[in-house]
């Protein structure tokens, strides 16, 4: 038990508690040993790039359609997951509006299109059908895959000098930390990233700089 402890995740180690427990009680209808504790997840902050890495990132993308997908993952805020399966028919042109469908947990939700995409997403909609990809593969015949868009964050984040760990969850915890220090509603936030619990949004008021404002360090004083 000791070794599995060191080198398996809390989530692994859990996992396997709750199907020992579901074998003895439901199986072998016998009492579970209780008194085995369960593993204590560890919780890290997010990494937050700051509005002028994340313009270094930008400027760092030639290709237009590498471009458009970073823009998106921060400017909407999306999953890796979400941004490869966008079809043409859930871009809302009139309201600026962007439909994730069938996010996390199998729910839809809207959210932001940068007012900055629309010219680019307006020529891409002319020669494709509602049901088309946004992002097609380089063949042309199917959507984008979720490790082609991570290889293009993470060249373009060493190509931008960032020395951060740069993924594409990066840029959607960044869109909400900014959202937040910009001042919106943090139900909002949570509408906008699809959280079924306001606690998870409120991760990003740790890593807001926001709480620290006004704050001087005793060295510059």
């Amino acid at each position: 038990m000791e070794y599995l402890a060191k080198n398996h995740s809390a989530s692994t180690l859990n996992t396997a508690y709750s199907a020992l427990q579901f074998y003895f009680v439901k199986i072998l209808c016998r009492k579970f040993f209780v008194n085995i504790p369960r593993a204590k997840k560890s919780h890290y902050l997010p990494v937050v790039l700051s509005k002028s890495e994340v313009a270094r990132l930008l400027v760092s993308l030639i290709n237009s359609k590498h471009h458009c997908i970073v823009s998106l993952l921060y400017g909407a805020g999306l999953r890796v997951s979400e941004v490869v399966r966008i079809k043409m028919l859930d871009i809302d042109f009139d309201r600026m509006l962007l439909r994730v469908f069938q996010g996390k947990g199998k729910k839809d939700r809207f959210t932001l299109l940068p007012n900055s995409l629309h010219e680019v997403l307006r020529n891409q909609n002319r020669p494709k059908k509602p049901t088309d990809y946004l992002f097609t593969n380089n063949r042309g015949v199917g959507r984008l895959t979720e490790r082609s868009v991570q290889k293009v964050v993470e060249l373009a984040s060493k190509r931008a000098g960032i020395t951060k760990s740069v993924h594409p969850h990066t840029l959607r915890h960044s869109f909400a930390t900014h959202l937040l220090e910009a001042g919106t509603d943090i139900r909002y936030i949570q509408e906008l990233l699809g959280h079924a619990n306001l606690k998870t949004t409120q991760i990003y008021t740790k890593v807001s700089t926001n709480s620290l404002q006004g704050i001087q360090s005793p060295l510059d004083g």
